[in-house]
């Protein structure tokens, strides 16, 4: 297999999911702090509430804007679960919409994560 180019995007990162309009916020961070990340080889992940996923992404547009869509497979608390979204560039970071497939669909808002240095 080829090896994976690596994308300069400004995607690319780990983004803490600060708004989901089907969840509240407590709901989203019931495991962990609810994320999506881009790596720079087209992958990713993401969790929130049980459902976590690995991320397959492209870049795109939406509306005329820069952005990225994916596809998605994973697990909603035990059970095998899929499908696919799309994220594009907000003022406060990023939004979009992920779609579970033959199931459930949530816009979502995050914002850029920043990792806390270790202290001295």
């Amino acid at each position: 297999m080829a090896k994976t180019p690596r994308i300069k995007s400004p995607f690319v990162g780990r983004w803490r999911i600060t708004w989901m309009d089907q969840w509240d916020q407590d709901v989203v961070d019931e495991e962990v702090e609810g994320f999506f990340e881009f790596e720079t080889n087209g992958l990713g992940s993401f969790q929130f509430i049980y459902v976590r996923g690995c991320i397959d992404w492209r870049e795109s547009t939406h509306d005329d804007s820069p952005s990225i869509e994916f596809s998605w497979e994973g697990a909603d608390e035990c059970d095998p679960a899929s499908g696919r979204g799309w994220v594009r560039l907000s003022e406060e970071g990023i939004e979009g919409t992920i779609y579970f497939h033959r199931g459930d669909e949530s816009a979502f808002r995050a914002a850029p994560k920043t990792l806390k240095s270790p202290r001295s």
